[in-house]
């Protein structure tokens, strides 16, 4: 490896950008899938040689990224529906969750998108059904979680498939 060459130094941030993307998911703080693709584009940009492996690679990614991105959205909201979590729950509780995360840092999101969701419920269906309902509600932002983490992992697998692909070509 050549210290003097650029090559490796792009490829080293566009992997951190992954990595951090696919860790990103999971913490709140980090837009996870968004930036994983971010480091595909940055890779696919700036990349020295084999431009047309990047881009296809760039490509591929970025379908991954949108399909993930939409079955997170549709899966758990479908499920929500089926359940009967109206959407003024959801709201309130990612409203609570965005005050909560400034509250308590990290932790205060998902706090208070429970006590939103439940305060809701608990409005709208008394004490007993309340929190069934934030159970689900809660099962439908885990699914929606995993989803997510499962596209940013399968745009990491993607790139470094592509990563070794591109090498391979190089003269």
């Amino acid at each position: 490896m050549d210290l003097s060459d650029s090559a490796w130094v792009i490829n080293l941030i566009a992997g951190i950008a992954v990595a951090v993307g696919v860790v990103g998911v999971v913490i709140p703080v980090v837009p996870g899938l968004l930036l994983s693709w971010a480091g595909v584009l940055l890779w696919a940009a700036l990349g020295d040689g084999s431009g047309a492996v990047r881009w296809l690679v760039f490509v591929v990614a970025t379908a991954v990224a949108l399909l993930g991105a939409l079955v997170k959205y549709l899966v758990p909201g479908r499920r929500l529906k089926h359940a009967g979590v109206p959407n003024s729950a959801l709201l309130a509780g990612g409203l609570l969750g965005v005050i909560g995360f400034f509250v308590i840092p990290v932790l205060g999101l998902p706090l208070g998108f429970v006590l939103g969701v439940y305060l809701v419920e608990r409005v709208r269906l008394g004490a007993d059904q309340a929190w069934a309902s934030t159970k689900y509600a809660l099962h439908a932002a885990g699914m929606a979680m995993l989803i997510e983490f499962t596209a940013a992992l399968a745009v990491a697998v993607v790139w470094v498939f592509g990563l070794f692909w591109s090498s391979a070509m190089m003269p």
